[in-house]
């Protein structure tokens, strides 16, 4: 069963011209409004960048964005991830205070030279401390404190990590380690496009908790340590996210920007110099918010059809469990179409929770989005003579 609706339709203005008047003398009807011309995104020198819009997740501009590379400290986005997720679950509070292992103090630059906090072998510290020694100051001490406190150990952590990867459908990613210090192993590592969907629900998914990506400095046991993201000083509409640094993985950034209830993530890997990170991810940004726009169609748990069911007593409502949106040229959005496509036979009982069909979003021939859809409550069985009736009809169905 297809269920077709245009979204957002464009008004057609006809001129009309006296029936005494001459033909050659009606006014030509105006012409129709152009898109404006989308130019190729900026040049990147970089092993890996992409842009992409937050909502819709749709790829704007990319360069080798599904290669694999080294994540360096932009590993602590997925830790971010899992942390803010067990704050969520009540498994850890902001107040909490956890303690400070070896383990975690010499990764913090107590025997190498990584980035630190300044913690205390042995101290506690509490969980907001550690967030922002992590995210503003990207201390490994800090980071692995927080994973110790969760995991019981760093491996362990790093198994949860490879968990919520999956639910987030990070396909080119796999993390051996919470804080993103140089691995011989090569089984640590990810893609710009995995980094840009991990941010993107970062923002979306713990937005109580995104503050700590736009702080620009943090202090500590009397040091001081600037926020190394230089955009959030640069343009006021960057609020995050992370950067990072090995000699192999080069200088990365993962930076977001919200403009006018618009948010694109741009990640560039691999570039050479603190400037090259910043310009290039300024660049792709601006592109972003200068040819596109975005347009939300459809809210999470909107109704966006109904459905036939076999044997239940009424028609049920269809509805979407995430946010659906279209990101297209300036000019181009309203000619977003979206189609829902059921399963052919819906018999009842269905849940909820069973996905009944596909919401499809298109913009010509071109696929946007395509998302699972559910009945909006569980749908239970009809009467005996509804289902004997529905049962004899299937025969011939």
């Amino acid at each position: 069963m297809r269920l077709a609706a245009t979204l957002l339709a464009s008004l057609a203005l006809a001129a009309a011209s006296s029936p005494l008047a001459d033909a050659t003398d009606a006014p030509a009807p105006p012409a129709a409004a152009q898109p404006a011309p989308v130019p190729p995104p900026p040049a990147i020198t970089a092993k890996s960048y992409v842009l992409i819009d937050a909502l819709s997740r749709q790829v704007l501009a990319g360069q080798n964005e599904a290669a694999r590379v080294d994540p360096a400290s932009l590993t602590k986005l997925m830790t971010s991830y899992a942390v803010f997720g067990a704050l969520r679950d009540g498994k850890l509070r902001l107040d909490q205070e956890v303690p400070v292992s070896e383990h975690a103090w010499r990764a913090g630059g107590a025997v190498t030279d990584g980035s630190t906090s300044f913690l205390e072998l042995n101290s506690r510290v509490k969980v907001d401390d550690l967030l922002q020694g992590m995210i503003v100051q990207s201390g490994n001490d800090a980071t692995i404190a927080l994973a110790e406190a969760i995991a019981g150990s760093e491996s362990t952590f790093a198994a949860l990590m490879n968990q919520y990867s999956d639910r987030l459908g990070l396909k080119g990613s796999h993390w051996n380690n919470s804080a993103g210090v140089p691995d011989p192993d090569p089984t640590h590592y990810t893609t710009a496009q995995d980094i840009a969907v991990l941010s993107a629900a970062l923002a979306n998914d713990f937005p109580q908790y995104y503050h700590y990506f736009s702080q620009k400095s943090f202090t500590f046991n009397g040091h001081k340590q600037d926020n190394r993201n230089r955009l959030l000083l640069k343009d006021p509409t960057v609020d995050g996210l992370k950067t990072g640094h090995t000699q192999e993985a080069g200088y990365c950034l993962a930076a977001s920007a919200l403009r006018n209830g618009t948010r694109f993530v741009a990640v560039v890997m691999g570039t050479d110099s603190f400037a090259a990170r910043e310009d290039a991810t300024a660049a792709l940004l601006g592109y972003g918010f200068n040819f596109f726009e975005t347009r939300k169609l459809y809210a999470a748990a909107q109704v966006v059809g109904k459905a036939h069911v076999w044997k239940a007593s009424d028609m049920a409502d269809v509805v979407v469990h995430q946010d659906v949106a279209a990101t297209l040229p300036r000019g181009l959005a309203d000619s977003a179409t979206a189609t829902v496509i059921l399963e052919k036979r819906l018999i009842a009982p269905i849940p909820a929770s069973q996905a009944i069909g596909r919401l499809r979003v298109m913009q010509g021939d071109k696929l946007l989005a395509e998302v699972p859809v559910y009945a909006a409550h569980d749908v239970p069985t009809g009467g005996f003579f509804r289902r004997l009736i529905d049962t004899i009809r299937l025969w011939f169905a």
